[in-house]
């Protein structure tokens, strides 16, 4: 079991960044996969980047602009937003699931836990 908390989250102009963090709680983050997702208004949620043993992923709409990471030694993972557009604004929320788990990383219906999630709002 892990518990999941985002922070960071608020209110940017386009071309800023923000940096999101998710602390988990509980035994064992090293072993848990890792992934952000975000939900828009009236938008089902959507994959955003995830970190796994085998490497880490983006969605084509943030790659190079965002990057995943994490310390284990502080139960945090990372999502760094650089260059942010209006059309990321959006919940942010950070998920984790079982690192050996099936399925594809990016379909949220993989992830096992979830946290609260935290407000982006990217103005033009």
């Amino acid at each position: 079991q892990v518990q999941l908390v985002e922070s960071g989250g608020g209110l940017v102009q386009a071309g800023g960044s923000l940096r999101l963090s998710c602390a988990a709680s509980g035994r064992s983050f090293s072993s848990y996969a890792m992934g952000w997702f975000r939900q828009a208004p009236g938008k089902e949620r959507e994959f955003v980047s995830a970190m796994r043993w085998t490497g880490t992923y983006y969605a084509d709409s943030v790659k190079g602009r965002f990057s995943i990471s994490r310390d284990n030694a502080k139960n945090t993972v990372y999502l760094q937003m650089n260059s942010l557009k209006p059309e990321d604004t959006a919940i942010y929320y950070c998920a984790a699931r079982g690192a050996y788990d099936s399925g594809t990383y990016s379909s949220p219906n993989n992830y096992n836990y979830w946290g609260q999630g935290t407000q982006v709002t990217v103005s033009s």
